[in-house]
């Protein structure tokens, strides 16, 4: 199963600040959701992996985020309701491989933090990354790791507005990333 990547990150590199978003784009929080949802088999779901961290940053009335199988990531592997808890990234894509889940799967989007994003990016399985790019620098205290441009190109998804675009004062664009 091919990983993909979700993200939007401001012109510093920063996804985050004292555990929320440091902005507020409803059409990219839109885009999120139509892409870690979307399916082309109406019978499977997606999956969406994150870390602890990023599982307490989204408000407690849209946890677990709906529509899709919620991983969360956790050295103490203290179960969380309506999840599956891992205690890293591969032994949750292995726990994903088993015919119980495999069958029910389409795809594997891994939304954050920075620790499983990087690792993320570094597994064999990597296949895009989806950057919305926040066109300005905001405070922050949790940074995405950098793309290696050597590893990954741009393409184009026709899931994914090509032109720039702005709300709320805030420019952004998004750019898909593909391994090469």
């Amino acid at each position: 199963m091919k990983l993909n990547l979700i993200v939007a990150m401001a012109s510093n590199m920063g996804i985050g600040f004292k555990g929320t978003i440091p902005w507020r784009l409803k059409k990219d929080m839109a885009l999120f959701a139509k892409l870690t949802k979307w399916t082309k088999d109406n019978s499977k779901r997606n999956v969406v992996i994150m870390g602890r961290r990023t599982w307490e940053s989204i408000p407690e009335r849209n946890r677990p985020l709906p529509n899709r199988l919620n991983v969360v990531l956790s050295e103490s592997q203290q179960q969380i309701d309506n999840t599956l808890t891992c205690k890293s990234l591969e032994s949750a894509l292995q726990l994903l491989q088993d015919p119980l889940y495999l069958n029910q799967i389409e795809n594997i989007w891994i939304i954050g933090g920075a620790s499983v994003y990087k690792e993320a990016m570094n597994h064999q399985s990597c296949h895009r990354i989806y950057v919305t790019h926040v066109l300005e620098d905001f405070e922050c205290d949790v940074f995405m790791p950098a793309i290696d441009q050597g590893k990954f190109r741009l393409v184009s998804d026709p899931m994914v507005p090509q032109d720039a675009d702005e709300e709320n004062g805030i420019a952004f664009e998004v750019k898909v990333y593909e391994k090469v």
